[in-house]
């Protein structure tokens, strides 16, 4: 970005209306994700969008992983809200998307930059989006009930240290979670005890895969890179829970422990 003349600045997730003491008179935007796609942090995004619009500062969210059914982010204050169309909206694995959903103050200029920089979406992406998107409700509760039973079932194994997952009490930021949400969705992480190698190989109806969203079940190593705060885990995977049988996932996820634990 420096080539653009942006200079960026990190912020801890937690830090809510206090972002303002981060705002200085040469900041134009804060990206947010909420959660974090990889340690699960639920912000404070109406606080920090209130204190942004105060200062004049446009907000931008990251909405991927709730979409806007379980987290409605401009009624919640946000700008400009995106979400990876890929994941959820298509469901399937089978077509890359991404869209952005602006308050009227914002549309005309991200309209007119998607022209200017050539974005477009063929036939058949949208077709599949459609498509997709005639399911999604359905197929977003399968996917939280599922994630939600694997979770408490990880909470439960001596491999597994945290279990980082916003609809679980101990997951920073819950408390927002559950004043703002109106549900989860199947991905999260969880600390290991061991060789995240080793267990990731002996997984059989996990893929491996950085994408998600789709029906069928991944996971991935994960190591954040911090700057501002530590990392809430170490050794960390991340699952992401389709759509299939949630007694066969965890029966896979048991033989991988046990094969680690030999």
């Amino acid at each position: 970005m420096k080539r653009l003349g942006i200079m960026a600045r990190y912020y801890d997730p937690l830090v809510g209306a206090g972002i303002s003491g981060l705002i200085s008179g040469t900041t134009r935007a804060v990206l947010l994700e909420s959660p974090g796609s990889l340690t699960m942090e639920v912000q404070d995004v109406p606080g920090i969008c209130a204190v942004a619009r105060e200062r004049g500062v446009v907000t931008l969210l990251d909405n991927t992983w709730a979409t806007p059914l379980l987290f409605p982010a401009v009624a919640a204050g946000v700008d400009v809200a995106v979400i990876a169309a890929t994941k959820y909206v298509g469901g399937h694995a089978d077509v890359m998307l991404g869209a952005a959903t602006a308050t009227e103050r914002f549309h005309d200029r991200i309209q007119t930059a998607s022209w200017d920089l050539g974005h477009a979406v063929s036939a058949d992406d949208a077709w599949l989006g459609s498509r997709g998107i005639r399911t999604m409700g359905v197929r977003l509760r399968r996917h939280e009930e599922s994630a939600l039973e694997v979770a408490h079932w990880l909470k439960q194994q001596q491999q597994v240290g945290r279990v980082l997952h916003p609809a679980l009490p101990d997951c920073p930021g819950h408390e927002i979670w559950k004043r703002d949400f109106k549900g989860s969705s199947g991905l999260f992480s969880f600390e290991l005890k061991g060789d995240r190698t080793r267990f990731v190989e002996k997984l059989q109806l996990f893929g491996i895969g950085y994408s998600w969203g789709g029906y069928e079940s991944l996971v991935l190593p994960v190591d954040p890179h911090r700057i501002v705060t530590s990392a809430p885990g170490s050794n960390l995977v991340r699952l992401h829970i389709g759509l299939e049988d949630v007694g066969d996932l965890i029966a896979d996820l048991a033989v991988a422990f046990d094969q680690l634990e030999r």
